[in-house]
């Protein structure tokens, strides 16, 4: 049997998005820019997404960027934000446990000059609003809070986050990566106060290399990409017509059916947690080492997102290990984001949470799908309670 348990890292592409992206190849190939009627019928694709995207979001057209997916969105976001406002400030503030691609524009934006600034969070892995709106200052620019994180699976108040940094500094543009929310969560950027929003295609049954940043409407952004002016100057180069397309396949489809496809993954979620505290020495991050200590495990799980857990092993030497035994027996984990897995220093997201030391080498990442099966969970759990006491043997040798 095979257990694909890391779907936060990707997802399999569905079939209705791949016979929509087959159309666009063998039939619809035409360059959007074109006037003729193959340009203009693939230009269609592009028109047809957007206007799923913005009815989901209930935002304007002229609202949604078309990007190669999270990534770029992130990187548009804040380098392109900073560069539009420097003569504002040159302040940024960002958390304790955001993605690389976060972290890392940021660290770039820093060595020309910006000054980068962490909101802490707490052992759940909510940002503290608090702690972050003190850190606002008249020259604070940006504000980049994820909506939820892609280790944990924690959910952060993004209505409250606007409400009280704005309250203190009306001008600050407030960018989230919402790459773990889209398709997980009803988003109304607007409600919630957002002014930037960046979302990947691929995690919700699309095609790698696709993606979009909602930009609210007089929002100062310059582009970090030129060329033909695509994208009403904002991402110039041809138009990824099949990604594009594939992006608003999967969009609908997954807004279709998001309340069944929640509550599928929820349970999958409680199945999975309940398996885990079962075993010897565990730690569930954010829920405890044991079901005793959690008076009402299905409430608390549902005040996380439906479709990651994130599980400490006590004595396994490293996560690699228990994650290459677990693929030996086709079932398929991480040990934390994908993005991150050139760089095995130990994770930003749980030293900022407060895991234990024990837990910071030995943790794995699982994360459903809508295609996931309650015959997966079970199997996952089979395999980690055969494989965790022969490798705690080795461990202790």
């Amino acid at each position: 049997m095979i257990a694909y348990l890391d779907n936060a890292a990707t997802t399999k592409v569905s079939q209705t998005v791949f016979d929509k992206m087959k159309e666009v190849y063998l039939e619809d190939f035409g360059n959007p820019s074109s006037m003729h009627r193959l340009g203009m019928d693939a230009e269609k694709y592009i028109k047809d997404s957007r206007e799923i995207i913005t009815k989901i979001l209930k935002c304007e057209a002229s609202e949604i960027v078309f990007t190669s997916g999270g990534t770029e969105s992130n990187n548009m976001a804040l380098i392109g934000t900073a560069l539009a406002n420097n003569r504002r400030g040159k302040h940024i503030i960002t958390t304790k446990m955001e993605h690389a691609s976060v972290y890392n524009p940021l660290l770039s934006l820093e060595s020309m000059g910006y000054e980068i600034s962490f909101a802490p969070v707490d052992k759940d892995g909510h940002v503290i609003i608090d702690s972050l709106t003190e850190l606002v200052r008249e020259d604070t620019i940006i504000v980049s809070v994820m909506y939820v994180n892609n280790e944990i699976g924690s959910i952060n108040d993004i209505a409250a986050v606007s409400k009280a940094i704005k309250a203190k500094n009306p001008n600050l543009i407030f960018h989230v990566d919402a790459i773990q929310a889209f398709g997980k969560m009803n988003i109304v950027p607007k409600n919630l106060g957002i002014d930037l929003m960046s979302v990947s295609g691929h995690k919700i049954h699309g095609p790698k290399g696709s993606g979009f940043l909602y930009i609210k409407k007089g929002t100062r952004i310059k582009p970090i990409i030129y060329g033909g002016g695509q994208e009403k100057g904002m991402r110039s180069g041809t138009e990824n017509v099949p990604a594009i397309a594939g992006l608003g396949q999967a969009a609908a489809d997954i807004y279709a059916n998001l309340a069944k496809n929640r509550e599928h993954m929820y349970a999958l979620k409680e199945k999975l947690i309940c398996g885990l505290l079962t075993l010897d020495r565990v730690c569930v991050h954010t829920f405890g080492k044991s079901g005793e200590e959690i008076t009402d495990l299905s409430e608390k799980i549902r005040t996380t997102a439906p479709h990651v857990v994130s599980c400490g092993f006590e004595e396994i030497s490293r996560s690699e290990v228990l994650l290459h035994a677990l693929e030996d027996k086709q079932v398929y984990v991480s040990s934390g984001s994908a993005c991150s897995s050139n760089h095995p220093d130990i994770s930003g997201t749980l030293t900022a949470i407060g895991a234990e030391n024990k837990y910071l080498n030995s943790t794995l990442r699982f994360s459903f799908a809508t295609t996931t099966t309650e015959e997966e969970i079970d199997y996952a759990l089979e395999c980690l309670k055969e494989l965790l006491p022969v490798l705690r043997k080795y461990t202790r040798h």
